[in-house]
């Protein structure tokens, strides 16, 4: 794109995103990367108290259509400051759309559809991904934001996964179909908006629902879900939702650490079969 539209800035992210949020409020459509999520933290006060205010403060008057890429995720040894999940962070704000791609397609076109949205947008991608493969649409390819997606269909369970932890999850399915369980596996792809109808609309169906976050369990994305079908699917449901996320510890450097603290196929699959057979 050449250097008037790729531009690389001094490591101040507080201030070189304040002046994205310029930019954007001027009439320009910036996205700004954030090289690793943890770090996400240093720009939250023009982020939050700014970007996702301004459009309301102003009374309609600004727009700022800008979008904050950035990488996090579990899985690639970069320790305790360089591998965390924030993106609860951002779907507590209002005023931010937060989305998060599991393919190839899904992150072409969620980031077209950010581009073009008059909102502020977060868009959460996962390290672990970055190797992963897939037909993606040639041409222009808009992925609508807030509208979810069954990536497998089912009619036990109904398995609500964010990011990497959709295909932690179609990997479960396959385990659990080996097992007599039929798994239907629900990408949100937008955290705000959440497509609740297609959430509920497959609880309806299956009756029992697990949700799976590659985030902190605690109060993360998946006690937000849960709670949601609690309070819009409880008459569908034969038991409790179940929350599967990452531990509430630290991201350890260690090789032999850091995967215990993350959702694997193994151990998502016996959670869910345990949940299907109770009584």
């Amino acid at each position: 794109f050449g250097a008037e539209r790729v531009i690389d800035t001094p490591i101040s992210e507080s201030g070189a995103f304040g002046i994205a949020a310029g930019a954007a409020m001027s009439g320009s459509r910036p996205v700004f990367e954030v090289m690793f999520g943890d770090f996400i933290t240093l720009v939250m006060d023009q982020l939050a108290n700014q970007a996702a205010k301004v459009h309301y403060m102003s009374a309609g008057q600004f727009t700022v259509p800008l979008v904050l890429r950035t990488a996090v995720g579990i899985g690639a040894n970069l320790g305790p400051q360089h591998s965390q999940s924030l993106h609860a962070w951002a779907a507590h704000i209002p005023g931010l759309k937060v989305v998060m791609p599991s393919t190839p397609a899904d992150a072409k076109g969620l980031m077209a559809a950010a581009i073009r949205d008059d909102n502020p947008v977060v868009y959460f991608e996962d390290r672990t991904l970055y190797t992963l493969r897939g037909d993606t649409p040639q041409g222009d390819h808009l992925v609508p934001i807030g509208v979810a997606d069954v990536k497998r269909a089912g009619e036990d369970v109904t398995i609500v996964a964010t990011s990497r932890m959709v295909q932690v999850a179609l990997a479960a399915a396959e385990l659990l179909a080996a097992d007599g369980i039929s798994a239907e596996v629900v990408d949100p792809r937008s955290l705000v908006p959440l497509d609740v109808a297609t959430l509920v609309e497959s609880v309806r169906k299956t009756s029992r629902a697990v949700v799976v976050d590659g985030g902190y369990r605690q109060y993360g994305i998946t006690g937000e879900i849960a709670a949601t079908l609690a309070e819009q699917a409880f008459d569908w449901l034969d038991a409790p939702v179940m929350r599967i996320g990452a531990e509430n510890v630290p991201i350890p450097f260690s090789r032999s650490l850091e995967p215990l603290v993350v959702p694997d196929a193994a151990r998502l699959a016996k959670a869910v079969a345990a949940l299907v057979r109770r009584r």
